[in-house]
């Protein structure tokens, strides 16, 4: 018996010894405890048919479960949650003001509901901060048992590379399991990446999407985050970066001065970092709570049994009916073991790329798979993929008008490409054409017209600039002038343009800079023109957002959330330079001369930004966000391209020499762009570049037409 209770004592000892080193790495300060119960409640005691109105600052504080009408449109359900928010704003409103005795019951329950002596600023505060969180018990529920088929995969990644184990719960929070998971931000898969992101780690195109390959994705995932520990040093910040980005919390540990995660929820203010990143580490916590004592929440629950599979890599060009018949496997298993491969190969449109990783479950084999294929006829076996073809994006084109002219389904087209339709099409940009020979219909010719009496033109169907410049025979610069946009190659249905200058009382001066062309040399100060135009009231950012039948922390990522570098404005209106940035890009962004910003800086005739240093910025015709914004969407594009044409096929590690700069590595050693050197190197500077740095290399395979697919 006595060494029965030391075994029991060592094991326990062991256990809280195990504990106290998870706290270590995942630690749970006092301050974020409310947020992980919320969070925990949310996955195991509400279901998606109800939710929690609830304040958004202080989750301890939930005011009701409210069950949302059965079987009913979206705009019911958002009918049934604002008339609830209405009701409690009124009897926030009311203890507000200072009323305490004789209360209704209902509002001596909300009273209630915060500490003793909560000042009257905190109730009107609350008042606008009413928030609905939908339930996700069902789905937290289903994902424990569909976590069986992949959890071997993962823990076993996760420990090949160090990682702590507790990361496998991450995908609760993100997809519930499901590698069929999509968001509306364009994220995908088991661990939810989005399209730039995914294609640091992944193969993501018309033809293959590893995304949704919960083996592929979790190496991703993975290689990922173990680039955010050692780029940040602390996991609740790596975790937290996985949804807000890296450069976004190397921004709050410099601005607040700390690495504590509580002290980054509480203080940290940005546009960007809103309820999702707030509350992404404390709902990890919650995920790793649940799925650790997973029985005492929903029972006995029996997880999905893992499928021994094999992989082998298909040596050739195959038709997908021609893998299914050598293996005697039905084309819906087939595809289930992988969903990486998309439609396009499916329909037989595309062939199974060259290289690709085949999954197979080996209770189907017969034989050696590579002996399989290597025994199938030479007249089975293709050299080069189904030809593709493109459209060249040329000036005034838009994706609807593309899609017109080849008789394509404006949707068809978009997802073919992985493009979001809120995203620019820029000129010379190849856009992919699903299954088309020739066009099959031609634009309309263009008829010219008579600007109308009030200078205004509602935008219709099939709208371009060009088109519109050329209808009413307006300069295509004036039409850009009068009606400033951040995307000129995508119209919106019954967007109203200005065709020509409004006179008013007090007309604010505006001075355009005209873009310059995309370069790494200084270039000379722009043209400019001055127009004259109404003055437009600032946008307001908005932090509550409702979320409905979508997982809100998996729905919002940041643009370029792997990008470590920092393309934001700081409050002293400067910025870091980064790669491929002119003058003559800020100006353009900014609306103001090139030269204005070479006085502000102090700067001569020729004389080139420097990567790494600040500058100072003039926003008096756009505002930071605005400019953020524009500054993002060059850089997104700019990488979008980069991933059109090179896939990432893991790192080297070069050790710096006499005489070598960055410059030298990224266009002589290893032709890698300075901007990839630097994200794979985020602290890396060009005064550290000593001889015997460490730098990691991305080895880049380029995309060939034959190889594209």
């Amino acid at each position: 018996m006595r060494i029965l209770f030391t075994i029991i004592a060592l094991l326990m000892f062991a256990g809280s010894a195990e504990a106290a080193a998870r706290s270590d790495l995942f630690p749970q300060p006092p301050e974020i405890s409310p947020a992980v119960n919320f969070w925990t409640r949310v996955y195991t005691e509400i279901n998606t048919g109800e939710g929690f109105i609830h304040d958004l600052r202080h989750l301890d504080v939930v005011y009701e479960v409210l069950k949302l009408p059965k079987n009913s449109s979206r705009k019911a359900r958002s009918r049934a949650m604002e008339k609830a928010k209405d009701r409690y704003a009124k009897i926030l409103r009311s203890l507000a003001k200072g009323k305490r005795s004789n209360l209704t019951a209902e509002a001596a329950r909300v009273l209630a509901l915060w500490p003793e002596g909560v000042s009257k600023k905190t109730l009107r505060n609350a008042a606008r901060q009413l928030r609905f969180q939908q339930g996700q018990a069902n789905k937290f529920r289903d994902g424990l048992i569909r976590s069986g088929a992949w959890m071997p995969h993962i823990r076993k990644t996760l420990a090949e590379r160090g990682l702590p184990h507790e990361i496998a719960a991450l995908p609760h929070v993100e997809s519930s399991f499901n590698p069929e998971a999509a968001s509306h931000a364009g994220a995908a898969g088991l661990w939810q990446f989005t399209r730039s992101t995914g294609r640091r780690f992944m193969r993501i195109d018309h033809v293959v999407d590893q995304r949704r390959d919960p083996y592929m994705s979790t190496i991703a995932a993975a290689q990922l985050l173990e680039q955010n520990y050692a780029t940040l040093g602390h996991w609740p910040l790596a975790m937290t970066a996985y949804n807000h980005g890296v450069a976004g919390m190397r921004r709050a540990v410099r601005r607040l001065k700390t690495h504590r995660i509580d002290t980054i929820i509480e203080r940290y203010r940005s546009r960007t970092f809103g309820f999702a990143s707030r509350n992404f580490y404390p709902a990890f916590l919650a995920a790793v709570r649940v799925t650790d004592n997973a029985n005492a929440y929903f029972g006995h629950l029996d997880h999905a049994i893992p499928v021994e599979t094999t992989t082998v890599k298909v040596p050739e060009y195959l038709h997908v009916n021609t893998v299914g018949s050598v293996f005697d496997i039905d084309a819906a298993t087939l595809k289930r073991y992988n969903p990486a491969l998309k439609k396009p190969v499916w329909t037989g449109k595309k062939y199974v790329p060259r290289g690709f990783e085949l999954r197979l479950p080996t209770s189907f084999l017969s034989g050696d798979p590579e002996i399989i294929l290597a025994n199938i006829p030479q007249d089975k076996r293709f050299v080069k993929q189904q030809r593709d073809r493109y459209h060249k994006v040329r000036r005034g084109d838009t994706l609807s008008t593309i899609a017109t002219r080849y008789g394509i389904r404006l949707t068809e087209l978009v997802g073919f490409n992985g493009l979001n339709r809120r995203k620019p099409i820029y000129p010379g940009q190849r856009i992919q054409l699903p299954g088309t020979d020739v066009p099959t219909r031609q634009i309309t010719p263009i008829t010219r017209q008579t600007i109308p009496d009030d200078g205004e033109y509602v935008v219709r169907r099939g709208d371009s600039i060009h088109r519109i410049t050329q209808r009413f025979g307006v300069d295509e610069k004036t039409l850009l002038a009068l009606n400033p946009m951040r995307n000129r190659h995508q119209l919106e249905i019954g967007q109203v343009l200005r065709l020509m200058p409004v006179v008013t009382d007090q007309p604010e001066t505006v001075v355009v800079a005209l873009a310059e062309p995309e370069t790494l040399e200084p270039k000379a100060a722009s043209p400019t023109m001055t127009i004259t135009r109404l003055n437009e009231p600032r946008p307001q950012p908005q932090d509550v957002v409702e979320e409905l039948d979508e997982n809100v922390l998996a729905a919002t990522q940041v643009t370029l959330s792997a990008d470590p570098s920092d393309y934001t404005a700081a409050g002293d209106e400067t910025i870091e330079v980064q790669a491929r940035e002119t003058l003559g890009h800020y100006a353009d962004w900014l609306g103001v001369p090139t030269q204005r910003l070479r006085n502000l800086n102090h700067m001569g005739f020729g004389e080139h930004v420097v990567i790494g240093e600040r500058l100072r910025l003039e926003f008096s015709r756009v505002d930071d966000e605005t400019f953020e914004q524009r500054r993002l969407a060059y850089h997104q594009e700019l990488q979008e391209r980069f991933f059109d044409q090179y896939h990432i096929e893991g790192t080297d590690t070069h050790i710096v020499r006499r005489g070598e700069s960055i410059w030298t590595m990224s266009r002589e050693k290893y032709h890698v762009p300075v901007w990839l050197l630097r994200q794979y190197n985020p602290d890396l500077t060009l005064e550290q570049m000593h001889p015997g740095t460490l730098v990691k290399i991305p080895k880049l395979t380029r995309v060939t037409n034959g190889e594209a697919g």
